[in-house]
């Protein structure tokens, strides 16, 4: 019965990926199916429900949300199926729609149009970081900066895994990604745990 927002919903035998072939998952928004074939073989089975929005649209509302903002207007997704409705959200299991996604709010702007789209806020957001404080201030590597502060403001409980955990004032204060005030729950990875880190897609250059 679980509710997840995500990127995508995991791969290989890790992360959501436990969670989905469980059977734990009822609905995810998020932007990319990609490979992961039972997340696909569910939607196309009418077992889970899927409300996929584009990537940056998918953000913002993490942001929005984090932020107490309720909702805001994007030029993405004018003139498509995100904006005018009816994108499948559950399939029947025979190839129908069982349940579409609604027309949202379109209005203009200086002769632009614009799409209204909500703020998301969850129950619990988990994260990863580099490195942390005990007050939750977060260090975030290179691309994982992308999403990880966008979720963590999103949540009302936020749990923080940090590969390296430093006392209060070991962060410079000009370098810290995410302020403790967005984190409840900072957990402590041991060296190996901080080491193991799955590659979905390998790509080598000679």
């Amino acid at each position: 019965g679980l509710g997840v927002v995500s990127n995508n919903c995991g791969a290989m035998e890790s992360g959501l990926a436990v969670l989905l072939a469980a059977g734990r998952i009822a609905r995810v928004t998020g932007s990319y199916i990609g490979a992961n074939k039972e997340f696909a073989r569910q939607y196309l089975a009418g077992e889970l429900e899927v409300e996929l929005i584009p990537q940056g649209t998918l953000a913002e509302r993490l942001r929005a949300g984090g932020a107490g903002i309720p909702a805001f207007y994007t030029p993405a997704g004018v003139g498509t199926q995100v904006a005018e409705g009816g994108l499948p959200w559950r399939y029947d299991g025979e190839g129908g729609v069982a349940l579409a996604s609604p027309a949202k709010e379109v209005r203009e702007f200086d002769g632009t149009a614009y799409v209204l789209e909500r703020g998301i806020r969850t129950d619990f957001a988990l994260v990863r970081a580099a490195k942390g404080d005990r007050h939750g201030n977060l260090v975030f590597n290179k691309s994982s900066r992308n999403f990880n502060p966008l979720a963590a403001m999103a949540g009302r409980v936020t749990i923080a895994e940090v590969e390296e955990l430093v006392e209060p004032g070991g962060i410079d204060p000009d370098a810290v990604h995410l302020p403790g005030i967005f984190v409840q729950r900072v957990v402590a990875l041991t060296p190996g745990q901080a080491a193991d880190k799955k590659i979905e897609q390998r790509t080598v250059s000679s």
